[in-house]
């Protein structure tokens, strides 16, 4: 079904407008209506969605009109309470993909910052071991794991960003339900950008349920808010665990990465237990695989 979303706090321009063909509302929204074939929602949030066949033509009906409000300035967004998404795995050839979406409030923000909370990137996992139980602790958050196993079963449906779209768009909606029933502030969604909004907004389509706070993407979004950072973290611990525990049965210590480490012990790997080993504890599709049985 197709959808559309407009940013307009005021918005009784349009509630008149529809005034004729108001329906009841869904939870957390001020108004809904059904016209010509679309169903128009007004969120509280000032989130307006036009969803059914002539959701863009009602969405550009407006759209023309008066541009949407402007996106929070960098400056801005990291004092609001907000969720934010990363993904951790997604370059790696051993372990799982990890999706994970944390909730931080703007009076949690000097204590993470008194952690010294930051991009997974920049820090060692040693730090980020003692960091994410406090995180885990203290924030709410949502953690979706695909093992290898699952990842190769869906793989050939979904390419990589397909996939992440539908695992952030997932964790987002699962984590803004848990925040809403609780009645915590919640201003927007963020993303740690991993692909161009017009390839979300084009794969995001196909899911079922959407969130219906604003979802926001921005490149490096740990350095926008630390709710991405924090989720990066979570993610980034999760992912080690799951890569150790892979190994256990095996006797061997998978690394992570896609590097010339990742191949030798791949081979060992495919010595000792056979080739078909490798769809349990790697993502078969990265060219790994075949260096891996070229070496056999």
């Amino acid at each position: 079904m197709s959808h559309y979303t407009l940013l307009k706090k005021e918005n009784k321009e349009l509630q008149t407008f529809y005034q004729k063909y108001c329906i009841t509302p869904p939870p957390h929204a001020d108004w809904a209506a059904q016209y010509q074939g679309t169903r128009i929602t007004a969120y509280q949030s000032g989130k307006i969605l036009f969803q059914g066949k002539n959701a863009e033509q009602e969405y550009y009906r407006w759209q023309k009109e008066e541009k949407e409000e402007k996106e929070p300035s960098s400056s801005s967004l990291s004092q609001l309470s907000l969720i934010g998404s990363d993904e951790v795995g997604n370059g790696s050839y051993f372990g799982p993909l990890v999706v994970v979406a944390a909730y931080v409030t703007k009076e949690d923000i000097p204590w993470l910052t008194t952690l010294e909370v930051a991009d997974s990137k920049t820090l060692t996992d040693e730090k980020m071991k003692k960091i994410a139980p406090q995180l885990k602790e203290k924030l709410p958050y949502q953690a979706l794991i695909v093992s290898p196993k699952k990842y190769n079963a869906i793989q050939p449906r979904y390419n990589a960003v397909k996939m992440k779209v539908a695992l952030h768009n997932q964790a987002l909606l699962l984590l803004e339900k848990r925040i809403e029933k609780e009645n915590q502030p919640l201003d927007a969604l963020l993303i740690d950008q991993f692909t161009s909004e017009k390839n979300y907004q084009q794969y995001v389509k196909e899911e079922k349920e959407q969130p219906h706070h604003p979802v926001l993407m921005r490149v490096k979004g740990e350095q926008e808010h630390l709710a991405v950072a924090a989720a990066s973290i979570i993610a980034r611990t999760l992912f080690l665990e799951q890569l150790e525990q892979l190994g256990v049965p095996y006797h061997l210590t998978l690394p992570s990465g896609a590097g010339e480490k990742v191949d030798q012990v791949g081979v060992e790997l495919c010595r000792r237990y056979g080739v078909d080993t490798l769809e349990k504890v790697a993502k078969l599709h990265f060219k790994n695989t075949q260096k891996i049985k070229a070496k056999l």
